[in-house]
This record gives C-alpha cells, structure tokens and sequence, in this order.
C-alpha cells in the first residue's frame, strides 16, 4: 500500500514542482532589476560584455531611462569603444540636457581619449548646472592641468576645497599644484635660534627668494644669509622641480657659499617623487654636503593625504666608514582651507642636511654620529589668497659633541607673495 501511494505522490507532484520551476524562469525582470545586474556584472565580476548586454535589455523596457543609458555609455568608455559611448550619451543629452551626471560621464571619456578641450567644454555645461559639483570641479581641474593650465587648474580645487575640505584627491592635487599654480613667487624669511649650553651668542639666519614658473617646471633662485659664530656668511641657492610626467616630478638642488665654516662650501640634492593611488606620494633621493671632506646622505620618504590632513614619514642615511647615521622625522600638517593655509607639527630624530640650522654637525660628527631629538609647530596663513605669512618655533635637544647635550629654541617668520 505503502509503496502504491509513493507513486502516487510522484506522478501527482513532480509535474507541479517543474511548472513551478518553468514558471519561475519566465518571470520577466523589470528595467530596474536589470540595471542592478548589469551592475554586478561590472562591478563585482568585471564582466562588461554581459553587463553591456543586460543594459541595453533593460533599455528595451526604459527606453528613455537616463541613468540606465548613462551607464551603457560608462560600459562603452570602460569596454574602449569611445563612438558608441558618445552616441549614448548624446541620445540623453537630446532629451535631458540639464542632466548633471551626463556631462561627467561624457566629461570623463574625452578626457581619458586625449580630447581635454573638448572635456573642458562638457564639464563647464555641468558646472553651469550645479557649480557646486565636486566631481564636476575634481574632473575640470585635472583637464585644465593636462592643458597646462595650472593656475586655474589651482583656483578650481580651492574652490572644490571651500565647498569640501575634506576632499582628499582636491588635496592632494593643490599641493601638487602648490609649487606651480603662481608664475612668480617672492619670498622672505628669518630665523632667530638661541642656545643654553653650546654658544654664547644667537645665530641668526634669512634668506630672500624668487620663485619663477616655466615651463618645464617651478625654478628658485635663493640668497641665505646667516651670522654664526660672530661670523657673517652668504650662501647662493637654486631649486628646480622638473615635471617629469603626470606621475613623477622631481627636486634638483645646488648652492654654493662664501664661507664653509658656517655653511657648506657646496651643496647639491636630488629627489625623485611619484604621485601614487590612493593619494599616496613616494620620494628618493640624496643630498651631499662639502665642507672640504664630502658628507653624502640618502633619504626616502612617503606621504599621505587623508582628508584635511597630509602625513610624512621621512628618512635620512649618512654612511661612514665606521656605522650610518639615521634620523627620522614625522610631518603632519592639518588644512583648514587651500594649499596655504595648515598648521603643522613635526617631531624626529637625528640630523637632516634639509635643516639649515644644524648642518654643520655632519662636519663635526664626522667619527662620532650626533645625536638629537626635535619638536616643531607651525603655521601658513594666506591673505588675499596672494599674500602667505608662515610662522614657526621648535625646539631641539642636540649632542654636539660626544656625550654632550645642549638645548635650542628656534623662532621663525616668513612672508611670500604670489603673482
């Protein structure tokens, strides 16, 4: 009986459940549920044939749907076929030209295909629409820059940045842009550093700097004056940063002085930074200081940009015949407006050929590596956006001689002028 009714329920079900089945094939997806897909399909499993043919199902059904077709357009970009993206995205514009989003999208594309004014064009009518669009503002400066044309490329991410400070790519690319966006720059500054120990007498340190923009990169030309020792002395400094390409730029340094008892006969330095993803920025290089006997250091730095504020984690390597030299130091500078405008705060170890205060001591540590441990805080402020005062004090506690430690405070005052 048992085994007659198990027949029973077979021949009874099994059809029911495969009509269940068949059925649950047939249910047709709306355009939204389509465009979730072909979603997934780009996104998640980077499938853009199957998403582009989801998309354009879900057209069949929305044929006037904008973001849907966007997005098609998007696939086509990314897929590296460029005319059937730009007809995608010229059939929105015929029936949504006050659309936002389009103009990113087709923005986007002539852009990455080597059409920059063309984008430049697309990404005003935009702005036109919403002036407050962040990535309209992002996209317009990154095409003015590949135009080469930096200072607007500058003045549009601080606008992005007045609207965002928060935004990290914003900021990473002003600072990029910080040592370009002027054509000319002038700048003074002093330094005024006491001791309790090592001297009886201050030092005193200025220098007076042009600043030019060409076009191969931003070119200083740099008078240092400093009296130590009782002693008077001028030091001849230039700073080159070639841009190299959108990745790599570099820093190229070279000065002479009159008097290498109180700086370094010569002085040359190279670096070799990289833009990296993620806001990230990476450096290499040397600097190498004569004082009659050549001291050569090696450094390595990297950065990163999160938010309002930039991090730098640098150091430097001075070989010698018996051990190397290390110092390391930690940058941190918190933005609260455009390129010029942080407060900042540093604290290392060790000796840095980039501080002007204490380079001496290399010539003094040669046989024995000095020691020491500094703190700094600063801040830049800009007015009129052309006028930047900068102020700083730090304090170190420096060995300058074996075993023998001492204290110095240093208190300093600047003002650039950008035109």
């Amino acid at each position: 009986m048992t085994k007659y009714l198990y027949r029973i329920l077979l021949i009874v079900f099994i059809p029911i459940l495969n009509c269940i089945a068949v059925s649950a094939q047939e249910i047709p997806y709306n355009s939204d549920q389509l465009f979730q897909q072909a979603r997934n399909q780009a996104f998640e499993k980077k499938n853009y044939p199957r998403a582009i043919s989801l998309a354009k199902e879900a057209l069949l059904k929305s044929p006037d749907y904008a973001d849907i077709r966007i997005f098609l357009g998007r696939l086509y970009t990314w897929s590296n076929k460029p005319d059937s993206a730009r007809a995608e995205f010229s059939r929105v514009l015929q029936g949504n030209p006050n659309y936002e989003d389009v103009y990113l999208a087709y923005g986007s594309l002539e852009f990455w295909n080597k059409s920059p004014d063309t984008a430049l064009v697309l990404t005003n009518k935009g702005l036109s629409i919403n002036s407050r669009s962040e990535d309209l503002l992002l996209l317009k400066a990154r095409v003015l820059r590949d135009l080469n044309r930096v200072k607007e490329a500058n003045l549009t991410l601080n606008e992005l940045l007045s609207i965002n400070p928060r935004n990290t790519i914003a900021r990473s690319l002003s600072i990029q842009d910080g040592a370009f966006g002027s054509r000319n720059k002038i700048g003074i500054s002093y330094d005024y550093v006491t001791f309790d120990k090592q001297f009886d007498k201050p030092w005193h340190l200025a220098s007076l700097d042009y600043a030019r923009q060409t076009a191969m990169g931003s070119i200083t030309g740099r008078l240092n004056y400093a009296n130590r020792f009782q002693t008077n002395a001028t030091q001849f400094e230039v700073d080159f940063y070639p841009r190299i390409s959108k990745t790599f730029y570099a820093y190229v340094n070279a000065a002479v002085s009159n008097d290498s008892g109180v700086f370094p006969k010569y002085r040359t330095g190279f670096s070799l930074y990289a833009n990296l993803p993620a806001a990230f920025e990476a450096e290499a290089g040397f600097r190498m200081l004569d004082f009659g006997d050549k001291f050569w250091i090696y450094t390595a730095s990297i950065g990163k940009y999160y938010k309002n504020y930039w991090f730098n984690l640098r150091t430097f390597l001075a070989p010698s015949n018996s051990s190397v030299s290390q110092s390391l130091a930690l940058n941190v500078r918190y933005y609260f407006g455009g390129v010029d405008d942080y407060l900042s705060f540093g604290a290392g170890s060790g000796l840095s050929p980039d501080n002007q205060r204490n380079t001496l001591l290399y010539n003094i540590g040669n046989t024995y590596k000095l020691k020491s441990n500094n703190l700094s805080l600063g801040l830049r402020k800009s007015f009129n956006t052309s006028n930047i005062i900068g102020l700083r004090v730090a304090y170190e506690n420096q060995e300058y001689f074996k075993d023998t430690r001492g204290n110095q405070v240093e208190l300093g005052i600047a003002y650039m002028k950008r035109f």
